[in-house]
């Protein structure tokens, strides 16, 4: 069981290091000011989303799940530390989910935020990664 919590690991830095970086990707596409700049971000952003962020989400999430039915769920379904990350786990889900809807909007230019915007976005999930990863090493309650 060590070999999925090792892949579930990274799988979790896969699906984070897109989630850090498509909010970058979506500052400077808000700033840029020519088509062919504009263009080019679509498809970085649409790349990153699903080749990278999506696949990485599923098997985070495949991987979690494993890893909650081998060390039995009823063991732990009282544990305030892993109910509190499942919860962050689901806004994280939502967050996903939000970015998706901000690179449809891109890709149809219906951009309606700023670059300002896009950078306080991008610190969201820095947080709740510290949070997650506080929960699941120190299971503080």
């Amino acid at each position: 069981m060590l070999y999925v919590k090792a892949l579930h690991i990274v799988f979790m830095v896969t699906w984070f290091a897109g989630l850090f970086y498509l909010p970058r990707l979506f500052v400077y596409h808000a700033m840029a000011e020519d088509d062919i700049s504009r263009e080019r971000f679509k498809i970085m952003e649409r790349k990153l989303y699903f080749g990278i962020m999506a696949p990485g989400a599923l098997l985070t999430i495949i991987s979690g799940t494993w890893l909650l039915m081998d060390y039995a769920w009823a063991a732990y379904h009282a544990s305030g530390w892993l109910i509190t990350k499942l919860v962050l786990l689901s806004i994280l889900i939502i967050y996903h989910l939000h970015c998706g809807k901000l690179l449809f909007d891109f890709k149809h230019d219906r951009n309606t935020h700023s670059h300002v915007f896009y950078r306080w976005y991008n610190e969201f999930p820095v947080i709740l990664l510290l949070i997650i990863i506080i929960l699941a090493v120190a299971k503080p309650f």
